[in-house]
């Protein structure tokens, strides 16, 4: 017999208090989202917390702290408008709330397989129950812009399933909603880092085209990429750097082991583009301020061919991979004339991405760390979680994605990926291309 997962009704959170003057004065109480925050408004994404330990009343006790939270950070309880023509889209502080959903599960934490592979691909994960999504999988202009689930299970144990659209804030940013969520559910008075949301010295940069993909077919699989093949690819690329003394990231040695086995994986044609796009953390590049938590995120690319990648020694992949990340300043920079304009409009790679981005689409992977990224320190009261992971709803997949670096205690260094990046018939190659690297 399943898991069964009972679920109270839906009731909407709203902050504790009013609203600051700040949030209803000037421009009817809105905030303009960033051009960060504007390219992937409408983009929801999910994370869950793990949390071992119970704590008293887990539900009542994270939704009070949750509609305390809502006072400092009152733009989440708002709604992602636009302004006439469709511009100028903006945070309307509204004040209408998040929806918050109390339920219960029928097994312990241990016996949970949050992400089991069924024979039947019919039968959705268990984390399809174990958070609130948006009603068309995509974020609405009506919707809330939070949606949380706390699951208490048979143990005392419980997940906090949180869905959010992205628009809003980014992993960072969320993190250190949750963060202060568990202050306040904790007694404190107030948040330890006082939230901004509104930063105007962040660059205005020019908006990819907005453009909508269809899904692929992927299934969820989830993965650990050992320490020992961790620490033995780093070694590696400190012994190949001709006496530099020079070292690579636990993300950059995962992202290139899973770059490789998923290109050799789905059997590309060797002359085929193989485009690795990645997120990087900006808010020191733009000076961000301290406990800013909108978007700030660039998306650096790297594209060779299929071949390339499939032949190439590991340690080579690293080298591209840390090539684009050193990228980043001329990104935000050098290729911005200030007015939103790309002066690399004519640079014939990018063309040519572009012009065959269709074809592309399979044969790319998008990865996203979430490796210190805060969610970790998430305490309600009984503790910071066992586990952080995220899901992406396969069936609206519309680019191969995996996020890499989840938390996870007991691991011993060793890398939790959740991973939507290939089509259930490349499963198990992708999967056996992995074990080779144990």
């Amino acid at each position: 017999m399943g898991v069964v997962v009972t679920r109270s009704p839906s009731v909407v959170v709203r902050p504790s208090e009013p609203e600051p003057t700040a949030a209803t004065s000037g421009a009817g109480g809105t905030i303009k989202l960033s051009s960060f925050d504007r390219v992937c408004a409408m983009v929801p994404v999910t994370a869950f917390l793990v949390f071992e330990h119970p704590i008293r009343e887990a539900a009542e006790t994270i939704k009070g702290a949750l509609s305390r939270a809502l006072v400092p950070y009152y733009p989440i309880s708002g709604r992602i408008a636009a302004g006439p023509g469709g511009d100028e889209v903006h945070i309307q502080c509204s004040g209408e709330g998040v929806a918050f959903v109390a339920a219960s599960a029928n097994c312990a934490l241990k016996d949970a397989e949050f992400f089991a592979r069924s024979p039947d691909t019919r039968t959705p994960p268990l984390v399809e129950e174990l958070a609130v999504y948006y009603p068309a999988e995509s974020c609405g202009p009506a919707d809330p812009l939070l949606l949380m689930q706390v699951t208490e299970f048979s143990c005392g144990g419980f997940v906090v399933g949180v869905t959010w659209n992205h628009g809003v804030a980014d992993g960072i940013g969320m993190a250190q909603f949750l963060q202060t969520i568990g202050e306040l559910a904790r007694g404190s008075p107030s948040p330890s880092l006082a939230p901004v949301r509104w930063d105007d010295s962040l660059p205005s940069l020019p908006l990819p085209t907005d453009q909508t993909y269809k899904p692929l077919g992927l299934v969820c699989l989830d993965i650990t990429v050992p320490s020992s093949s961790i620490d033995r690819i780093r070694a590696e690329f400190h012994e190949r750097s001709n006496g530099r003394r020079r070292t690579c990231t636990v993300f950059e040695a995962v992202a290139a082991v899973l770059w490789q086995c998923r290109t050799r994986a789905i059997a590309s044609s060797p002359d085929s583009l193989a485009l690795l796009t990645f997120e990087a953390n900006v808010r020191k590049h733009v000076n961000a301020k301290d406990g800013y938590y909108g978007n700030c995120v660039a998306t650096q690319r790297v594209v060779v061919t299929a071949g390339t990648v499939a032949n190439a020694d590991v340690t080579d992949l690293i080298e591209m991979i840390k090539r684009a990340k050193d990228g980043v300043s001329d990104q935000l920079f050098a290729k911005n004339d200030g007015h939103g304009h790309d002066d690399d409009d004519d640079d014939p790679q990018r063309a040519m991405v572009e012009n065959q981005l269709d074809e592309l689409r399979y044969n790319a992977l998008h990865l996203s760390s979430w490796q210190n990224v805060g969610f970790e320190k998430a305490n309600f009261g009984g503790g910071t979680p066992e586990r952080v992971t995220c899901y992406m709803q396969p069936s609206v997949q519309g680019w191969p994605c995996c996020m890499v670096c989840l938390p996870c205690k007991g691991k011993d260094g060793a890398s939790s990926v959740f991973s939507v990046c290939v089509r259930e018939e490349h499963a198990d190659a992708f999967l056996g291309e992995l074990a080779r690297f144990t």
